[in-house]
């Protein structure tokens, strides 16, 4: 009769599993020796070499973790730095980073939410996926797997892959077995109970209890009554006993993408010199455009932040001219900046923010030119920006106004069809092509044969005119001497902004001279020169 039981609550397990978590199939991505995978992903060099990650002064130092070639010459986490010297003479060793393992979780975790967007963060290099509606993307869970692993991969972080029911059962199976563990419906409890206590990691006192309890597998474990373990074991002996059956008593906890995506490094020397730290930053742009390119995002705008050996920091914000993930303009680009605004102290860390945006494509119409290269036109925006200064370079828009050629200088803009089709010079153009009829229009809109066509000249020409009456009667031009008026149109009388201190007021006069050429004259009555405006054809 004990079997019965038994059965009964392992039913209840597996239910239990599904209600609280309302998940069927759950995929688990785990990063093994996580501080030291961080690391390694900003200095892909480390990953050919015995590695430790040590925190601590000297002689207090400690290893906290260790990648897979330091562990296999023995080198623990928890061991001193002369201890795993002694093991491993070829050891190298780095200072735990904080902002490097805070860039590789979110990568790992921006890298899974190209697969699924509904994940969970378990914790440091540990991220649960759930695959609700991706058969018909990838295929079989096993090719999901694969699919995590190469988005993993992508971000420079190598992981392992476990799929049950459950959470736990998951996380259990990423552990053991191939690098993507598959574990049949139903048949979690039963394919893990084989699994050797010592493989997985636990406490000093739980590994202590195991042994002397005579418990050498998971199955073992989940054979004993559940509270009995957490009347001797407390709330550690619960958590333990769910791992061995593989039910989750938690709820699901989503994680959701955060607004700025952020890659930073530090430097163990000075750099004081901005040859030295273009290749740092060319390192940390490449981490953060390859998650960009995972997540299918493009940077709009870019936060740079400098830590200084004095202690301060110096910040900068950069605005691509379009969004981008390539890492060689924006290195480019922040490296103009930079050198257009140096630190002003020797620089010891580097942090860069990136403002997204999706991924779209933009394809060109039908009659219009294709556009510029995104990595092109950034580089050459870049270069004239520095030669020529901010305030003098974009795109010419008509300004509303009745002041003859008033314009104004927009941000550039390519690529975007919506955002061309809304852009102030287009709108202009769509405005004058109304009143003008657009092309095709009726025969009434035609100009009338033997009209003249007005060719401005710009700059117009300073001239001198003499008046009679008020009207022009004599035209002084240095190219071609004096001319006489022999008659006059006008004036056409215009003014504006006469509440700002751009204040216009000009008169146009249209003059017939004596050698047979028509010109328009202007008259800005406020500085009272003259000019000329253009020439009759």
């Amino acid at each position: 009769m004990s079997s019965g039981p038994q059965a009964r609550c392992a039913c209840d397990d597996r239910s239990r599993a599904l209600v609280v978590d309302g998940v069927t199939r759950v995929a688990c991505v785990l990063v093994e020796a996580f501080a030291a995978a961080a690391l390694e992903r900003c200095e892909p060099v480390l990953r050919e070499q015995p590695l430790a990650v040590v925190t601590g002064a000297p002689p207090a130092t400690r290893v906290v973790e260790a990648n897979a070639r330091a562990r296999a010459e023995g080198v623990r986490p928890g061991s001193s730095d002369a201890d795993a010297t002694v093991r491993c003479p070829g050891l190298v060793r780095r200072l735990a980073s904080l902002d490097a393992e805070a860039a590789a979780r979110h990568a790992l975790l921006e890298a899974c939410l190209a697969v699924s967007p509904r994940l969970e963060d378990a914790g440091p290099g540990l991220v649960h996926v759930d695959l609700a509606g991706l058969r018909r993307l990838f295929g079989d869970e096993a090719a999901i797997g694969q699919q995590l692993r190469r988005q993993a991969r992508a971000v420079g972080l190598e992981a392992r892959v476990g799929i049950a029911g459950s959470r736990t059962a998951a996380a259990v199976a990423a552990r053991v077995g191939p690098t993507v563990h598959v574990l049949a419906p139903g048949a979690e409890r039963a394919t893990l109970a084989a699994v050797p206590l010592a493989t997985l990691e636990w406490s000093e006192a739980l590994t202590a209890t195991f042994t002397r309890w005579g418990l050498e597998t998971l199955g073992d474990l989940a054979a004993l009554p559940r509270d009995g373990v957490g009347a001797r074991l407390g709330p550690a002996g619960l958590q333990a006993h769910d791992r061995a059956t593989g039910v989750d008593r938690t709820p699901w906890a989503p994680w959701m993408a955060p607004l700025f995506w952020e890659e930073a490094q530090g430097v163990e020397w000075e750099i004081m010199t901005l040859p030295a730290l273009a290749p740092v930053l060319e390192r940390v742009l490449e981490r953060l455009c390859a998650r960009l390119v995972a997540a299918h995002l493009v940077a709009d705008a870019l936060d740079v932040r400098l830590a200084l050996a004095s202690g301060g920091h110096h910040a900068r914000s950069v605005a691509l001219a379009a969004p981008l993930a390539e890492p060689a303009p924006i290195a480019a680009l922040l490296t103009l900046d930079i050198e257009a605004h140096p630190p002003s102290a020797p620089v010891t860390g580097v942090a860069l923010s990136a403002r997204v945006v999706p991924r779209r494509a933009a394809p060109g119409g039908l009659w219009e030119p294709p556009p510029p290269a995104p990595r092109d036109l950034a580089a050459v925006l870049a270069r004239l920006t520095t030669l020529v200064g901010s305030a003098n370079v974009g795109a010419p828009v008509v300004v509303d106004s009745h002041r003859p050629d008033a314009c104004a200088l927009v941000g550039f803009e390519v690529g975007d069809p919506d955002m061309a089709s809304n852009s102030p010079a287009s709108r202009h153009l769509a405005e004058a092509g109304r009143v003008s009829g657009g092309v095709g229009g009726d025969d009434s809109c035609e100009a009338a044969a033997g009209t003249l066509a007005l060719r401005r000249l710009r700059p117009p020409r300073t001239v001198t005119v003499e008046t009679r009456d008020g009207r022009p009667a004599h035209v002084g031009d240095p190219a071609g001497g004096g001319i006489v008026v022999v008659t006059c149109a006008g004036p056409w009388r215009a003014s504006g902004d006469w509440w700002d201190v751009d204040v216009w007021a000009r008169d146009e006069w249209d003059v017939a001279l004596a050698d047979n050429t028509v010109w328009r004259l202007v008259h800005d009555r406020l500085k009272h020169e003259w000019s000329l405006d253009g020439v009759y054809d």
